[in-house]
């Protein structure tokens, strides 16, 4: 067990005995003490045995007075790095105390903060530092002057507040990066105006931090050969290492959790961890202890476990939506992080293929990774490339697009993004030209429906940045998938099932928005698209071709047949002279933990996440649904033990009219379509038509007033055009 430093002859020269507080009442200053006791025993500093048996040995006294308020004092004020005077006007003044100013390199320590509240004011008392803040979006040379963090500890049994008690004593702990002596200013306040003239309010302390354990990882995957893993490290206080605010990339400042490859290492202060390990969904999560006893060197070795292989069977996961720049991300100095700590989280969570797209914050120095290929930190197991988020540009507002697979990322004549389009079809057309695969980013965004039974006849606002122009751009041929997971279920799905149910054949795909609307992990929405070899060109024609499910990573759904047809192989058609029933094939398996995490199945349908198996639980067994549509219909569902089997299931459906026919387990995953051709007839249904036309109309409204008066007359062409198109179909339906 840590415990607090004692060696007073260490003590900085600027170091003072505190002043001793005397007007002050016994009971509730023992009260008081009591608790500062007890909340340094919850962070694992207790005061060592013999101060903390007198210090609650006076607290137990019935009847304390004078000396008993001094004997305390005496006590404490040798744990107290700082004594903050409070005046009557509530102007704060600091010195420097006795507590010897020492840290631990990579670990935090706790002090004591004596207060001498003349004002009696019940303010939060606050602390700041130059040397503190977040590395990643330091300025440049600012890295070396931020080397801690600090926080007063607030928590139960502890206020945030002070009592207004005339003495108190509250608690900061102070995180070191370095080892070694440095300096660091502490400047106090208790409320807005608080801070007293000269700079009184500031103490600059010389720390020593002691050094840490280097703690090198051996990881294996399980095939015995080394890889990259995530690694989530708590202290027995549950505090996260290395500290999240001191992080430079490639780990994250907004994750907990860090990604090493075997060989690599974190450093340590001596201590009792918990570390949580894994690499993605497909493996299972894991759970070791560490004790670091020393400084000295240490392995901390890790075998990962799989529960599911599916490149083993020839489909690849691939996140088709991953930043480098903007939202959580650093900014600066450089708008963003390289292709090499991106790299990093793919590896660390197995995603076989990362995009990364460029969008508008750090569009113009992200764009100088652009190669048109395969970036050069790729390997042959896994694979990230960039390409494009039309995203911070004039078209926005019709909708996010993603284009993959670009030979050219510059909108023909533009040199800036306010150049661009300012809607986003002719942006679609120009990625088609040039053999990009082209869709819709979040879906969701703007398709918002309250109706949860889908495919719904409610209309949507089109008010977002989501698939907005879909119901458009799919009637010109210019759009190959809209994107899934990322947004709420239904809200995505619904648009896509309507379009499918008026005969058109875009396809789904899975994505994270990392680190924007999911900034936990890489590969939290995925598409595994079935391939001979890992190959990020054919991955993303894989996507237009529909010969991929989307997924959270927990479920899967292989080799999907109708009939012996699979799904994405040639034109995904099964054809069929009349009324027949067909056989529907696929091999399942999920993983669900045995029991059952409310925070997760207890949110609503528009909370993230919002795709997670865990929703698909029935009851609180391990058992998940396997749903089977037509046209967007549930016509038959079985149920299978979510606990990392594959098994083969079979439905036998009736079809008595060209149908699209699709696999799910909701929440989770989905398939995307194989067609049922009928006695040559189209899939024509009346219901989704009419909602594909009043959908253009609501769209039109909603985008027409940020159009250009330049581009106005070809939107409403092409709007015109789609709403005409809708017409035909309907006149069509049965």
């Amino acid at each position: 067990m840590l415990r607090l430093c004692l060696i007073i002859s260490s003590l900085s020269i600027y170091a003072e005995d505190l002043p001793v507080v005397s007007q002050v009442e016994f009971q509730p200053l023992a009260a008081q003490v009591g608790r500062v006791v007890q909340a340094f025993e919850l962070i694992g500093e207790p005061l060592p045995a013999a101060d903390g048996d007198a210090l609650k040995k006076i607290a137990a006294m019935p009847n304390g007075g004078k000396a008993q308020v001094e004997e305390m004092q005496r006590i404490l004020d040798k744990y107290a790095l700082v004594g903050v005077d409070i005046n009557p006007e509530s102007r704060v003044k600091v010195q420097q105390g006795n507590a010897p100013a020492r840290l631990l390199e990579q670990g935090w320590r706790a002090f004591l903060v004596k207060v001498h509240n003349q004002a009696g004011i019940t303010a939060v008392l606050a602390i700041d530092s130059p040397n503190a803040g977040q590395l990643a979006n330091s300025a440049a040379g600012a890295v070396g002057r931020r080397w801690i963090d600090i926080a007063m500890f607030n928590k139960q049994p502890l206020k945030p507040h002070l009592s207004g008690l005339e003495l108190e004593y509250r608690i900061v702990q102070i995180y070191s990066k370095d080892a070694g002596k440095r300096e660091a200013k502490l400047v106090f306040d208790a409320g807005q105006g608080s801070q007293d003239l000269g700079f009184r309010s500031e103490v600059d302390v010389l720390f020593t931090a002691s050094p840490a354990a280097k703690v090198t990882f051996r990881v294996k995957d399980t095939d015995g050969k080394p890889t990259t893993a995530s690694f989530l490290i708590r202290d027995e206080m549950r505090r996260v290492y290395p500290s999240q605010t001191k992080r430079l990339a490639g780990d994250f400042f907004f994750h907990p959790q860090v990604y090493r490859a075997d060989g690599e290492h974190v450093m340590l202060p001596p201590g009792s961890y918990t570390i949580e390990y894994g690499r993605g969904p497909e493996y299972r999560a894991k759970s070791a202890k560490l004790a670091v006893t020393s400084t000295a060197a240490q392995e901390f070795r890790v075998q990962l476990e799989r529960w599911i292989d599916p490149a083993k069977m020839g489909w690849y996961s691939g996140d088709h939506h991953i930043h480098a720049a903007g939202c959580a991300h650093y900014e600066r100095p450089t708008e963003g992080v390289y292709p090499q700590d991106m790299m990093r989280h793919v590896l660390g969570e197995d995603l076989k293929i990362g995009s990364v797209l460029t969008w508008g914050p750090g569009w113009y120095f992200q764009k100088t990774f652009f190669e048109g290929k395969d970036n050069a930190v790729s390997t042959a197991d896994n694979k990230i490339r960039y390409d494009v988020e039309v995203s911070g540009h004039p078209s926005s507002h019709t909708g996010h697009l993603i284009l993959l697979g670009l030979k050219e990322q510059d909108y023909p004549g533009t040199q800036r993004i306010e150049d661009w389009p300012t809607w986003g079809i002719p942006i679609l057309r120009w990625g088609k030209k040039q053999g990009a695969i082209t869709g819709y980013a979040h879906s969701g965004w703007g398709l918002t429906i309250q109706d949860t039974k889908i495919p719904s006849k409610e209309l949507p606002p089109f008010d977002g940045i989501g698939a907005n122009e879909y119901v458009v751009s799919v009637t010109h041929g210019v759009t190959d998938f809209i994107s899934t997971v990322d947004t709420p279920y239904h809200w995505e799905l619904n648009a896509w099932y309507h379009t499918l149910n008026a005969g058109y054949k875009a396809r789904i795909s899975g994505e994270t928005d990392f680190p924007c609307i999911y900034g936990e992990k890489v590969g939290l929405g995925r598409s595994y698209v079935r391939q001979p070899k890992l190959d990020y060109g054919d991955w993303a024609v894989g996507i237009r071709e529909g010969r991929n499910y989307v997924s959270d990573g927990k479920s899967h759904l292989i080799d999907f047949r109708a009939n012996g047809v699979e799904m994405g192989r040639g034109d995904s058609t099964l054809k069929l002279s009349g009324p027949s029933t067909v056989k529907v094939t696929v091999k399942t398996a999920a993983l669900l933990s045995e029991r059952p995490d409310e925070a997760i199945r207890g949110k609503r349908f528009d909370q993230k996440p919002y795709w997670d198996l865990e929703r698909a639980r029935i009851g609180n067994g391990r058992k998940v649904p396997v749903e089977v549509l037509l046209n967007g219909r549930v016509v038959a569902t079985k149920e299978i033990d979510a606990d990392g089997t594959m098994r083969d299931l079979s439905f036998d459906v009736a079809v008595d009219s060209s149908a699209w026919l699709a696999i799910r387990i909701p929440l989770s995953s989905h398939s995307n379509p194989i067609w049922l051709n009928v006695a040559d007839k189209p899939i024509r249904v009346k219901e989704s038509i009419e909602w594909c036309v009043k959908a253009v109309e609501r769209c039109f409204d909603q985008k027409i007033g940020r159009i250009r008066l330049t581009e106005r007359g070809e939107m409403k062409q092409a709007y015109d055009f789609a709403k005409a198109e809708y017409q035909r179909l309907l006149r069509e339906a049965r």
